[in-house]
């Protein structure tokens, strides 16, 4: 409802109108483990209310949305991505590395789970599901040492002061898009209502780095789900750098990671034009299907990183 209504109130700047409608996912309903409800739990309920006319935008977090597209929707906006990191909320206050040996750190997802168990340090990953409010409670309780969180959720919150620690992402690489929101609306052809409305989202919403660094991301997941559903970690930054000439340009520095099925990570980064982000993303994902990334278990990585709430703006 946070991020939703944050994009409302930016299209109302414009003089434009736009009503916040909730919708209610199957996910949501659902107590059982994340890894087990598939890929798309989260949006579709969200996408088919978008196509039957029902609202008119929809607002998710792009690391839940499903790497095929929708060929009823578009992807009018990316707007500025909010902090991608994972942040850490233990009891007293640590930092990971205070944590003792055997400490109880729970999260839902398997990438978080792979790369807490990778760092060595004697941690008990516990599997939960739940609100930022229910989450955060367990630790407040003593049921567990710690959870881990995204740090954008936190954010858009005004409870990022709760985390005792914002993980680099040397330490924990974030999904792929974490921390991007995805504003989508109905397709439609030159001179439609719909298209009219896709020009308007994006002027108003899109940001061209941001797009860029989540489609280079989303690249390393599709391309990685083709061989494999392991956990995966993708983060692209936009750095500056000087052509051939001389000239200052930006540029995506982009790292990833999978989980392999005896604990340990398999990493690789690369460097490309921004206007390459989606070729940068499945080069570097051929990268680690070629280091053996083809070979690890299953388990559903998108559908493992969520919000709990699922909103709709709606703007006529």
């Amino acid at each position: 409802m946070a991020q939703a209504g944050m994009l409302a109130e930016r299209i109302r700047a414009t003089g434009r109108p736009a009503e916040l409608v909730p919708v209610s996912t199957p996910g949501d309903r659902s107590s059982a483990p994340v890894v087990e409800l598939g890929v798309g739990v989260f949006v579709s309920a969200l996408r088919d209310a978008l196509a039957a006319g029902e609202v008119d935008v929809a607002v998710h977090s792009y690391k839940d949305l499903p790497t095929a597209p929708d060929p009823r929707l578009t992807l009018a906006a990316v707007p500025s991505r909010e902090d991608p990191r994972d942040a850490l909320v233990a009891r007293d206050g640590r930092v990971l590395g205070e944590l003792p040996a055997g400490s109880t750190v729970g999260t839902g997802s398997p990438r978080r789970a792979a790369q807490l168990e990778a760092l060595g340090l004697g941690l008990q990953v516990v599997p939960i599901r739940g609100n930022v409010d229910t989450r955060i409670g367990k630790v407040r309780s003593g049921e567990l040492d710690a959870v881990v969180l995204a740090a954008a959720g936190l954010r858009r919150l005004g409870r990022v002061d709760e985390a005792s620690e914002l993980l680099d992402p040397l330490q924990m690489l974030p999904a792929p898009a974490q921390g991007a929101l995805a504003v989508e609306c109905r397709a439609g052809g030159p001179g439609s209502t719909d298209h009219e409305l896709e020009r308007f989202l994006t002027t108003a919403l899109d940001d061209v780095m941001a797009r860029a660094a989540v489609t280079a991301e989303r690249a390393v997941l599709a391309t990685l789900e083709a061989g494999c559903s392991a956990p995966i970690g993708a983060l692209a930054d936009v750095v500056s750098d000087l052509d051939d000439d001389g000239r200052a340009v930006d540029r995506l520095s982009l790292r990833a990671v999978v989980g392999t099925a005896d604990g340990g990570l398999l990493r690789a980064s690369a460097t490309g034009d921004m206007d390459d982000a989606e070729k940068l993303g499945s080069a570097l994902a051929a990268e680690l299907l070629d280091m053996g990334a083809d070979t690890l278990p299953a388990a559903s990585p998108l559908a493992a990183e969520r919000l709990e709430n699922r909103w709709i703006g709606s703007s006529e």
